[in-house]
C-alpha cells in the first residue's frame, strides 16, 4: 500500500498544474482540460483518504464516481458553450471573447 503522504504530494501537484493552467492559458478548450485536472486531483484525494480511514468500506470510490459524473456533465456543457462561441466569434481565445452579446 502506497503511504498516504506520497498520495496527497502526487494529489497537490496535479491540482497546481491544473491551477495553473486554469490562470495561465488563454484557450478554453485548455482550460476545461486544467479543470479536469483538478477534479481528478479532487478524485484522488477522496480515495485516498478513504481507503486510508475505512478501507473496507467503499465510500472514496463512490464519491469520485459522482465527481467523475458531474465533470462529464459540465464538460459537455462547456464544449457545447465553447463550439457556440467559435460559431458565433470565431476564436475560442477568453481574451477575446469579454462580451456574451451578439
Amino acid at each position: 500500500m502506497i503511504p498516504l503522504p506520497a498520495v496527497l504530494v502526487v494529489s497537490t501537484a496535479l491540482f497546481c498544474i491544473g491551477l495553473y493552467g486554469v490562470l495561465a492559458r488563454r484557450n478554453a478548450v485548455l482550460i476545461l482540460m486544467a479543470i479536469e485536472l483538478m477534479l481528478n486531483a479532487v478524485n484522488i484525494n477522496f480515495i485516498a483518504f478513504a481507503s486510508y480511514l475505512a478501507p473496507q468500506q467503499f465510500v472514496g470510490q463512490i464519491i469520485a464516481i459522482f465527481v467523475i459524473t458531474v465533470a462529464a456533465a459540465e464538460v459537455g456543457l462547456a464544449l457545447a458553450i465553447i463550439l457556440r462561441l467559435y460559431r458565433n466569434r470565431g476564436t475560442v481565445n477568453v481574451d477575446e471573447v469579454d462580451l456574451m452579446k451578439w
